[in-house]
């Protein structure tokens, strides 16, 4: 049975181990961008988000909603985006994710981020068409079966984001439980008209990210490089 290794039995309720099983997720999860050809079953996907909707959220407001695009719904979401980029259709995203003007120590961090990635792609700082086509797999979900698109409710407030990333990063942790590997993307936020329409969703759905759900092609050089991450210390600063 899939998850993370509980063992609720009259022998055995090991607390430890659970804990050790939950910080495994956390720790290998990265963000997949090659996927195998193989389906995932989308009974699968619905016990993935039956598992994420445990999430907190102030007084409980569960201010989200996902749409999960498969099979020829996502290739036709896929189409439309695609269209739109190549055209060089104006991007409007609901809200502004990047500064305006980088600073230290996110530029330097934005910098070492993108040159990994772009050297495990094997693409050089000046081959346009390569970079051209690494962007716009965005939209394609980097070749995975499964696409989910996560709303907010626009008349909530600031609190409601906070809600919505907690309740994203159970739905990649739960995915982990079930052998799936995922890549949370902005990116295909650029376009919410274009996502509202064709997913039918009401205007008050501001469109958050997209995420790309499957089985990781572990043999690809994309998700053979990993990046770093800032020592406890460098971030907390302790008070006793």
């Amino acid at each position: 049975m899939p998850g993370f290794g509980y063992k609720f039995t009259s022998e055995s309720c090991n607390r430890n181990e659970v804990t050790l099983d939950i910080l495994e997720a956390m720790r290998g999860r990265h963000s997949t961008r090659a996927f195998l050809d193989r389906d995932v079953d989308l009974d699968t996907v619905r016990q993935v988000l039956d598992s994420a909707r445990w999430a907190p959220s102030g007084v409980n407001t569960q201010p989200w909603q996902v749409a999960v695009v498969h099979g020829e719904a996502k290739q036709h979401l896929s189409n439309a985006l695609l269209t739109a980029r190549t055209s060089g259709a104006t991007e409007a995203p609901d809200y502004r994710y990047y500064p305006s003007e980088w600073f230290e120590p996110y530029k330097e961090r934005r910098k070492r981020s993108g040159l990994a990635l772009y050297q495990a792609l094997n693409i050089g700082r000046d081959d346009v068409e390569k970079r051209k086509e690494a962007w716009e797999n965005n939209y394609r979900f980097f070749g995975a079966p499964v696409g989910m698109l996560f709303f907010v409710d626009k008349r909530m407030n600031q609190g409601s984001w906070l809600d919505l990333g907690m309740f994203i990063q159970n739905v990649m942790l739960a995915a982990r439980a079930y052998g799936l590997d995922s890549c949370p993307q902005a990116s295909l936020a650029d376009y919410p008209e274009i996502i509202r329409r064709e997913l039918q969703m009401e205007d008050h759905w501001l469109v958050a990210c997209a995420l790309s759900l499957g089985y990781a092609d572990t043999s690809h050089p994309v998700n053979q490089y990993r990046t770093e991450r800032e020592p406890v210390d460098a971030f907390t600063r302790w008070f006793d």
